[in-house]
């Protein structure tokens, strides 16, 4: 969103006094984790100095709805205040939730988890493709569908990310394991030695090494194993002299893949 985009949304460039009370939460806000810790010392801080920052909202027929600002509305209301500063935006309600997400990442506000959760959301509510997605919040698509990989992890296993504070590669290397159950102990044995991304990847491949090729011990057919035989055969196939490549689109419900092969002549 360019900043001249950004002028024309605003109803107005002038900061409004708008009660708490009459804000209601954003249905897309992408964060879902707030520290009470971190709350309450914000809310100290703005006991003492205010909100430095407005918030964002748009209208609605009951009142307003926050656009971006939730941390900063929590810790008011913690903080006590009646209302809070806030720059009026005419946003529909897809690019109100396009506008959470990207001010969010641009302040950096998000684990890795709520990132790609909060871009799945996005293209699921707005049936929008990783391509554009992508263009909208500003990332490369190869970064949108690296994101969504990471939903492939159930909820257990995220949560489990989450409080043992592994990093987004970590996680990415953990994808590798067909089960929650492998993923979950790999996690906490990974936490308790506090093995670097380098020394969890070489983990992780000597479980590889010990499980049975076919399938995990949940009985569950291991779906990575699939598209790594299919890339070792399209290497193969390549090698022979026949050009042939896939194309894979990703989100956190389905892999298609396609392949294509050119008919043999002659």
């Amino acid at each position: 969103m360019t900043k001249q985009q950004n002028h024309s949304f605003m109803e107005s460039g002038r900061v409004m006094q708008v009660p708490v009370g009459a804000i209601r939460p954003n249905p897309s806000q992408p964060r879902r984790v707030f520290e009470e810790n971190g709350l309450q010392e914000l809310a100290h801080s703005i006991a003492n100095y205010g909100i430095l920052q407005p918030l964002t909202v748009r209208r609605r027929p009951d009142g307003y709805e926050l656009v971006a600002g939730e941390r900063r509305l929590r810790a008011a209301k913690l903080a006590g205040l009646p209302s809070v500063p806030c720059i009026l935006m005419r946003l529909d309600e897809a690019q109100s939730g396009i506008v959470a997400l990207v001010e969010n990442l641009q302040r950096r506000d998000l684990d890795y988890i709520e990132e790609a959760e909060g871009i799945a959301r996005l293209m699921r509510l707005y049936g929008l493709s990783q391509e554009q997605a992508a263009i909208r919040i500003g990332k490369s698509q190869s970064a949108v569908a690296n994101k969504l990989r990471l939903l492939r992890h159930t909820a257990p296993v995220r949560e489990a990310l989450r409080e043992n504070r592994l990093s987004e590669r970590h996680a990415r290397a953990l994808l590798k394991l067909p089960s929650e159950n492998a993923r979950l102990e790999a996690i906490e044995t990974i936490a308790r030695k506090n093995m670097t991304v380098a020394n969890a990847e070489g983990y992780i491949e000597s479980l590889l090494m010990k499980r049975p090729a076919r399938q995990d011990r949940e009985g569950a057919p291991d779906v990575g194993q699939f598209l790594q035989t299919v890339d070792q055969s399209l290497r193969l196939m390549k090698n022979a002299g026949l050009a042939a490549d896939s194309s894979r689109k990703e989100d956190e419900r389905e892999i298609i893949l396609t392949i294509r092969i050119p008919k043999m002549t002659g």
